[in-house]
């Protein structure tokens, strides 16, 4: 039947995903684009948003649409989401003026951010925008910009996200998702739902930040242009969209108050959907896809990204054994760390690779291995990887329960739920069952649920579920977590104690002494 599929497209820190699905919630089919990531210093993450974002949506988009047999006149509506929140300046014509500035990973706005802190004061930050600062605010980054690129701040009429900018090529709108939003602080004021002209005052002016909208409203329909480009059908009506966080909640029916979505991507990443607001200045207060709704969101800023480091760095053979048609490195990895016993033999990781988001928010954090023998091998470091990051998770999910919102179901999701093993140790180390979806692709699957929201094929945000079929649930073992206790408490003691250290040492790596 023409016009009743829906398009979902996902722009990743390292891969883009894409989907048409029917409206039963069907994947017809579904493709991947892998792509880089450019770290041109010491804490930072950029893209260029025409090589990596523009292009792998093209490459999709016809791929796609190729392979399902379907013309574009099949496609109703289009979703989109992607990475974020990022910085992407561009100019009057909408042309990138310099690579995106990623989120929480890209940590170069550290003198911004406390600067900011101390002009605007903490308690007024979380009275209007329900957020302290922290490496995943966009807000200091553009200041950032300012300074430090004068020449290209000049020159910039829009900023835009990975999701904003899709939908601006696709449609000539320049908007923001509200999910999303409440990260560009401390510009935008949580009361009001729109940008607060006095704290963008000495920062950015409130005409070049996008116009903020629900992710199922309608933001444009496809151009000519876009159309000649990317083989969609003129007029095809595309939605606002969100950050890929925010679309894999959807993906997995994560709509509730006291459900939680725990993302395994390049970051882990946690959205806990409540009934009310809660300010918490360790975690991301907002606002969640619909009017109403609200969330309370984590994010680590390493862990797909560090297994990925580990398997590119120390497990070269395994990876080229991969290449050549041998079993896939991270499930061989798995396989050997699987035999090393719960705590690694003593080993502990604090997992940040690349600074650390909630709920330390410290940009100068570092990697750090402890414990080490000679009698240690490379399964344990692995295992005590994944540890690490399992602590990191139990340690979010501590501040989650101290404010009191009820934890009530835990859906995992992400490309990490292939690994059972991951799955099983964040289950025992932090005592909590994860639900595992039969269907686990991420964020172009809840793409393709706005675009059916949006186009009027669903009335409301939980007629997801009915695409959601659950297929496992990792139970903790309470031996394995009563194991994990006293690790945790190392863990939870290490980086304060050395805290000093791991700045220090992020000075000289970055050529800024002591």
């Amino acid at each position: 039947m023409a016009r009743e599929y829906l398009l979902g497209i996902d722009i990743g820190t390292y891969e883009s995903k894409g989907v048409i699905v029917d409206p039963t919630g069907r994947i017809v089919t579904q493709a991947v684009v892998a792509h880089g990531l450019d770290v041109p210093r010491p804490g930072w993450a950029e893209h260029d948003a025409d090589k990596v974002w523009w292009n792998d949506f093209c490459v999709l988009c016809a791929g796609l649409i190729r392979q399902a047999r379907l013309t574009a006149a099949d496609i109703r509506a289009v979703g989109c989401s992607g990475i974020g929140p990022d910085l992407l300046p561009v100019d009057e014509d909408g042309k990138p003026l310099r690579p995106a500035i990623l989120y929480g990973i890209d940590t170069r706005a550290a003198d911004e951010i406390q600067e900011l802190e101390e002009r605007i004061g903490l308690e007024r930050l979380l009275d209007i925008t329900g957020n302290g600062l922290s490496s995943q605010s966009v807000g200091p980054k553009i200041l950032w910009l300012a300074r430090h690129e004068p020449e290209v701040y000049r020159r910039t009429r829009h900023i835009l996200t990975a999701t904003g900018y899709l939908v601006f090529r696709l449609t000539g709108a320049v908007t923001l998702d509200m999910y999303t939003a409440p990260t560009f602080a401390p510009l935008f004021n949580l009361n009001t739902l729109n940008w607060d002209a006095a704290l963008c005052e000495g920062i950015v002016h409130p005409e070049i930040l996008p116009t903020p909208l629900w992710p199922a409203q309608i933001a444009g329909e496809v151009t000519p242009e876009a159309a000649a480009t990317t083989g969609l059908r003129p007029g095809t009506p595309v939605v606002v969209g969100t950050t890929d966080a925010g679309a894999e909640a959807l993906s997995v029916g994560v709509t509730a108050p006291g459900e939680m979505m725990l993302m395994y991507g390049s970051t882990l990443f946690l959205i806990h959907v409540t009934d009310r607001r809660i300010v918490e200045p360790r975690l991301w207060s907002g606002v969640y896809l619909v009017p109403g709704t609200w969330a309370l969101s984590a994010g680590m800023a390493t862990s797909g990204a560090l297994t990925r480091w580990f398997r590119d760095e120390l497990a070269g053979l395994e990876y080229l054994r991969q290449t050549e048609g041998g079993p896939n490195a991270y499930a061989a990895l798995a396989e050997a760390a699987a035999t090393v016993p719960p705590g690694s033999q003593g080993l502990i990781v604090l997992p940040y690779w690349s600074g650390e988001r909630t709920p330390i928010h410290d940009p100068l954090a570092r990697g750090v291995i402890a414990g080490l023998t000679l009698a240690h091998t490379r399964r344990h470091l692995y295992r005590a990887v994944l540890e690490g990051i399992a602590y990191g998770a139990a340690h979010n999910l501590e501040v989650i329960h101290a404010t009191g919102a009820p934890i009530r179901r835990v859906v995992a999701v992400g490309g990490g739920t292939k690994n059972p093993l991951w799955l099983q140790i964040v289950s025992d180390v932090a005592g909590i069952e994860q639900a595992l979806p039969a269907q686990t692709i991420g964020a172009a699957y809840g793409d393709a649920f706005l675009a059916a929201l949006g186009s009027g094929l669903f009335r409301q945000l939980d007629d997801v579920k009915s695409w959601v079929q659950e297929l496992q649930v990792i139970q903790p073992d309470p031996a394995r977590h009563k194991t994990y206790q006293p690790y945790y408490q190392e863990y939870r003691a290490l980086y304060p104690s050395i805290k000093a250290n791991l700045h220090r040492l992020a000075r000289l790596g970055e050529g800024g002494g002591q």
